[in-house]
């Protein structure tokens, strides 16, 4: 199930749809270069910006997709789109002010996440400040943060049993699971 929204950025319309199975977000690429690129002509633009990242060496344009999009005449027409991940690509690629925002914030980000690898008490301050942030009591972070704790611990555990489980245990249910059901049952 595919749930389409216009998101508002700095007064101007940017289409964007949510997928359910991936449970991803992906947007308009047309849309993001008409907010923060200098030029009239956003697809011309798109256009000439694929070509110069494809010279570069760049996959960014082998991850843009296609969806149907409604655009602005109420029509819905084939547009290029990018999940998160590759949008915040693009637009480290686009010159622009307007663009400048964005990508500080993507590289104090990135050095956060360096230093957090180093440091990883630090990843658990930033998990701290952030429920604070949006209101949560300490008490339930707290609580949070044990049961990520106990499911990690319990998925672990599953994992060493299935890698003592017997083979033999496995095979044997499985062709009770065909006779019965007629499927197999899923093994690694």
């Amino acid at each position: 199930m595919e749930t389409t929204k216009i998101a508002l950025f700095r007064g101007k319309q940017i289409r964007r749809v949510w997928d359910d199975e991936k449970e991803l977000w992906y947007f308009s690429v047309v849309d993001i270069i008409a907010v923060l690129a200098k030029n009239n002509r956003p697809r011309k633009y798109w256009n000439d910006l694929k070509t110069k990242l494809e010279k570069e060496g760049s996959q960014l344009s082998e991850n843009i997709g296609q969806l149907k999009m409604r655009s602005l005449d109420g029509k819905y027409y084939m547009t290029d789109i990018a999940d998160t991940k590759n949008m915040l690509r693009l637009i480290q690629s686009i010159p622009s002010p307007k663009a400048e925002p964005f990508k500080l914030w993507l590289a104090q980000v990135g050095y956060e996440r360096l230093e957090e690898s180093v440091d990883p008490e630090l990843a658990i301050n930033r998990v701290l400040q952030t429920y604070l942030k949006k209101g949560y009591s300490r008490s339930w972070i707290n609580l949070r943060l044990k049961s990520i704790e106990i499911r990690k611990d319990l998925t672990d555990e599953w994992e060493e049993i299935e890698k003592k489980t017997d083979r033999r245990v496995v095979n044997g249910n499985n062709f009770i699971s065909k006779a019965s059901n007629k499927k197999s049952l899923k093994s690694k």
